[in-house]
């Protein structure tokens, strides 16, 4: 990216009013291959808009925006469902990659602002490390980096692999066919995050109720906004509680550094949001996914039943391959003009990058829509890049490590228990993977 002249950053242009293009008819087929369909009405001030819907995607079926996008306008002009105004779209490795770490670009100010955006709430509370810039960003990051660091998922792993012993022996009791969802993969995360972060074991089926609105795409603003009330009292009572009576956990460190004034209790409430939610969503959905996407590519199966040692490098490019949410995450604002590839971004413009499509760049990735567990090339970028890369990756890692490990080990003939087109897949979600898993063994 080269920069262009500096306006004064203070002052930003109004959101474009440009009319909202009509909706492209889209392929059908997950690859998005077939006849090129019309471009949108051109707008006479810039680019074609692209109105993008996020459609129902079952499975691993890959959006079909996105791989045209990828492939034939890499910077892009978007709508989406809610919000005001279009947004700049960045699906190509090399410039998610760079306009990630631009500190050009900024978090901090779409607080306050529509942006076009998949939800009708903003998932990301206000004040969080997912809308700060530094230097709050990094004193917040800096806060919680350890208990997330490497070495402390190391620490856990005996734990983890403990935990998934037992939920796979209790599944096997049971008998076939079992939903893995239900038996392994929701409970695992709930285990180690009660001990980790220190949240009562009770409390989990509330906080599961609250994250399936929080991160759903399917609700009105109304709904959304009273579950972030009724989350964040929960997590501010809960900080009463530990300010008299401390555990060994992480909430009880944050609340401790909360009430020494070094973060604020509204930050100490939304990094506590962001790491349970995130965690009980993702690790769910993206292991059972992992599984689903293994068990359909028997081949690729069967290398690592024959290697169990290529576990690590497989879930890399799982991590890679899966299409593990709908849409975008959350935008940026461009604080000054920037020259990206042949295109303008104007200061106060919102730019959303998508990681989905980056790890499926062929100018990086070969073949990048076949799944490989040995494939050994660029890194991916499910977690993220920049100051914003995943607070919680080493964690994810080891855990899905540990669940594909473990069923390797324990269930040697694993199957799907029914046909793959009847397993249900979430709807109206932000993150994607199935509701249930059958599997028999």
């Amino acid at each position: 990216m080269t920069q262009a002249p500096r306006p004064d950053a203070r002052t930003f242009p109004a959101e474009a009013r440009t009319p909202r293009a009509a909706r492209i008819p889209t392929p059908g087929s997950p690859a998005g291959d077939g006849p090129r369909q019309p471009d949108p009405r051109t707008p006479a001030d810039g680019p074609p808009v692209h109105h993008w819907p996020v459609d129902h995607l079952g499975a691993l079926a890959f959006d079909p925006l996105l791989h045209r996008l990828l492939r034939e306008e890499p910077i892009a002009r978007i709508t989406l469902r809610f919000g005001e105004g279009e947004a700049w779209l960045a699906t190509s490795y090399e410039h998610v990659r760079d306009l990630s770490s631009d500190p050009r670009f900024s978090r901090a100010l779409t607080v306050g602002r529509p942006v076009t955006s998949m939800t009708p709430h903003t998932v990301a509370p206000v004040g969080g490390i997912g809308r700060t810039d530094p230097p709050d960003h990094t004193r917040l990051r800096r806060l919680v980096a350890q208990a997330f660091s490497r070495k402390r998922a190391a620490e856990l792993r005996a734990d983890a692999e403990e935990t998934a012993r037992r939920l796979v022996a209790t599944m096997v009791a049971q008998g076939p066919p079992a939903d893995l969802a239900e038996a392994v993969t929701g409970p695992m995360p709930e285990r180690l995050l009660a001990g980790l972060f220190g949240v009562p074991a009770a409390d989990f089926g509330r906080l599961q109720t609250w994250r399936e609105v929080i991160l759903s795409s399917n609700h009105s603003q109304e709904k959304g906004d009273a579950v972030k009330a009724e989350i964040a009292a929960y997590f501010r009572g809960l900080a009463d509680l530990r300010s008299r009576q401390p555990g060994d956990d992480l909430f009880s460190e944050l609340t401790t550094l909360q009430s020494a004034g070094a973060l604020s209790r509204p930050e100490l409430v939304s990094l506590s949001v962001m790491v349970v939610l995130n965690t009980l969503d993702q690790i769910r959905n993206q292991a059972a996914t992992m599984v689903y996407a293994l068990l359909t590519h028997p081949e690729q199966l069967a290398l690592l039943r024959a290697e169990p040692t290529l576990v690590p490098r497989a879930v890399e490019e799982l991590l890679r391959f899966i299409p593990q949410r709908n849409g975008v995450g959350l935008p940026r604002i461009a604080t000054e003009d920037v020259a990206v590839g042949d295109v303008l971004i104007r200061a106060g413009d919102a730019v959303y990058v998508s990681y989905l499509a980056a790890n499926r760049d062929p100018r990086v990735f070969t073949e990048p829509d076949r799944l490989d567990v040995t494939r050994d090339e660029a890194p991916h970028l499910a977690y993220g890049n920049g100051p914003h890369y995943c607070l919680g990756a080493s964690l994810a890692r080891m855990e899905f490590e540990v669940i594909l490990s473990t069923l390797l080990r324990e269930l040697p003939h694993l199957r799907p228990a029914v046909p793959p087109e009847r397993v249900r897949w979430r709807r109206g979600s932000i993150n994607r993977g199935p509701e249930t898993l059958p599997v028999a063994w």
